[in-house]
């Protein structure tokens, strides 16, 4: 789904197309889309990857999710990506963002033993710098909302996925970029009521 998306020099996509380059050689936006759904919801109902919520956890679930379409999934992306004006982090920088990060949540550890009310702060705070690492090419908020779903099952605070409500998470998640964590916070508060 790479409608919107803006990239330099992307040599993720058949040329003079904006297409991702995708294992069945799908040429079509609209279909591309409608493929890469289908094959992330199979994946996603066999079951998540179990890991130690570090970087590599959270490539071998994008990897999951998207290896039946993309051949480079589960890899950090190698162009600059930008949504709109909302510029994600270089890619240079992209493994020491993931290190930094998830070295501070010692391993899911953050999240153990807390309320949930401080569950949902705290995954506020974490889904919104990710969102604005966006390690990977195609697929970042399927992996996040999928990530943070085993985080939830981890540590007896379990979101409700279905709930997401898209008119009003995505411009919670716009916000948060700019630091404002009310809305996503919210948004998290249905999904773990």
């Amino acid at each position: 789904m790479s409608e919107g998306y803006g990239a330099f020099d992307d040599p993720y996509v058949y040329p003079g197309t904006s297409v991702l380059r995708n294992r069945l050689g799908i040429r079509d936006a609209e279909d591309l889309d409608a493929f890469e759904v289908e094959a992330s919801h199979a994946r996603a109902e066999q079951g998540l990857p179990e890991g130690d919520f570090d970087p590599a956890h959270y490539c071998a679930v994008h990897r999951h999710l998207f290896g039946d379409v993309y051949a480079w999934a589960g890899e950090y992306r190698t162009v600059r990506v930008a949504k709109g004006t909302t510029m994600f982090c270089y890619p240079e920088n992209i493994a020491a963002q993931m290190e930094a990060l998830f070295g501070g949540i010692e391993g899911g550890a953050r999240f153990r033993d807390v309320t949930p009310e401080e569950f949902v702060t705290r995954l506020a705070g974490f889904l919104a710098e990710l969102n604005a690492i966006h390690p990977f090419r195609e697929g970042n908020g399927r992996t996040q909302l999928s990530f943070c779903g085993l985080m939830g099952a981890a540590f007896d605070q379990p979101l409700q996925l279905r709930r997401v409500r898209q008119k009003t998470f995505l411009p919670a998640m716009v916000a948060s970029f700019a630091g404002d964590l009310g809305a996503l916070v919210a948004e998290l508060r249905v999904l773990r009521g």
